[in-house]
C-alpha cells in the first residue's frame, strides 16, 4: 500500500518525482512486462529535454501544455490546454534519432518507447491528423458513448511495433466496453481535470479505483472496461504492444457479452 492505494502489477498510482519523472513502465519487468518503456514527464516553462532511443521507436505526446519539438533539423510546437476538450500532438520516431522538447509553459508529456529494428521516417501528428471515433452513440442510454482518439496504429503506421491513442470516458459512462481482450500488453495512463476525479478499471475479475494519474497495465487475455463518475469526464492514453507477427488490429469481446452488442 502506497499513499492509501493498492499497488500491483496491474495497476498503480505513480507519483511524480523530484525531477518531475513519473515511471508507468518499463520493458522486461518481471511482474508484469508490458513490452514498452512509458513515462511522464512534467516540465517546468523554459526547461528542456532530450530522448534518443538506442535500438528503440519512440513517440512524445503533449499530454498538456505549450512544446516545442525539435528533431533532425526540424521544430514544430504543439499547444493544449485542455486533454479532454482538446485532441493531442505527438511525434514518433524511429530508433537512435534525437528528439528535443522545450516547455514554453508548464507541461506534461508522455514518452512511449519500444525496441525496433525498422527505420522509418519521424511523423508529427496534430490533432487535425488523428482519427476521432465515437462508440457506443445511441445505445443503452448513451452510457457506454466516448470518444476513441487515435494517433497511429497498425492501420496508418505498419512499421511500428506501437499503438498510441486517447480516449475520453464521458461523465457518468462507461468505455473499454463492451468488455473485451487481446492477446497484445495494453497501458493505460489517466487524468482528470479535476483532481477529485474518481473512476473504476476492471482487470479480468479484479477492480481498482481509478483516480488523477493512476496507471493499469493490462496482461493479453484480460478484458478491461472502465467507468467514471459522474460529473467527471475522464481522459486516458492508450498504448499497445504488436507480438511479434500478431499485430494489434481488432477487440476480442467476451462472449459472455456479446448480445450488448
Amino acid at each position: 500500500v502506497k499513499g492509501g492505494h493498492k499497488m500491483s502489477e496491474l495497476f498503480s498510482c505513480p507519483e511524480f518525482d523530484s525531477q518531475g519523472i513519473k515511471v508507468l513502465s518499463r520493458a522486461g519487468n518481471a511482474d508484469n512486462d508490458m513490452m514498452m518503456n512509458i513515462t511522464v514527464y512534467r516540465m517546468k516553462a523554459g526547461e528542456e529535454r532530450r530522448f534518443a532511443g538506442s535500438g528503440e521507436e519512440t513517440a512524445v505526446l503533449l499530454v498538456l501544455g505549450d512544446i516545442t519539438f525539435s528533431w533532425n533539423g526540424q521544430k514544430e510546437t504543439g499547444h493544449r490546454s485542455s486533454f479532454i476538450e482538446e485532441g493531442p500532438y505527438c511525434l514518433h520516431v524511429c530508433k537512435d534519432t534525437q528528439i528535443s522538447v522545450k516547455a514554453n509553459e508548464d507541461s506534461e508529456v508522455l514518452v512511449q518507447s519500444t525496441k525496433n529494428d525498422r527505420e522509418f521516417q519521424p511523423v508529427f501528428y496534430t490533432p487535425s491528423d488523428c482519427r476521432d471515433d465515437i462508440f457506443g452513440n445511441g445505445v443503452w442510454d448513451n452510457k457506454m458513448k466516448r470518444t476513441v482518439r487515435t494517433v497511429f496504429d497498425y492501420q496508418n503506421a505498419p512499421y511500428s511495433n506501437m499503438v498510441n491513442g486517447e480516449v475520453i470516458n464521458h461523465q457518468g459512462g462507461w468505455s473499454s466496453y463492451t468488455p473485451h481482450h487481446h492477446p497484445q500488453p495494453e497501458v493505460y495512463y489517466y487524468r482528470y481535470e479535476r483532481p477529485e476525479g474518481f473512476g473504476a478499471c476492471f482487470i479480468g475479475e479484479e477492480v481498482f479505483k481509478i483516480r488523477d494519474g493512476s496507471c493499469a497495465a493490462i496482461k493479453g487475455g484480460k478484458t478491461h472496461p472502465q467507468v467514471t463518475a459522474p460529473a467527471f469526464p475522464m481522459y486516458y492514453c492508450w498504448m499497445i504492444r504488436h507480438l511479434p507477427g500478431n499485430p494489434w488490429t481488432d477487440r476480442v469481446v467476451d462472449p459472455r457479452y456479446a448480445w450488448i452488442q
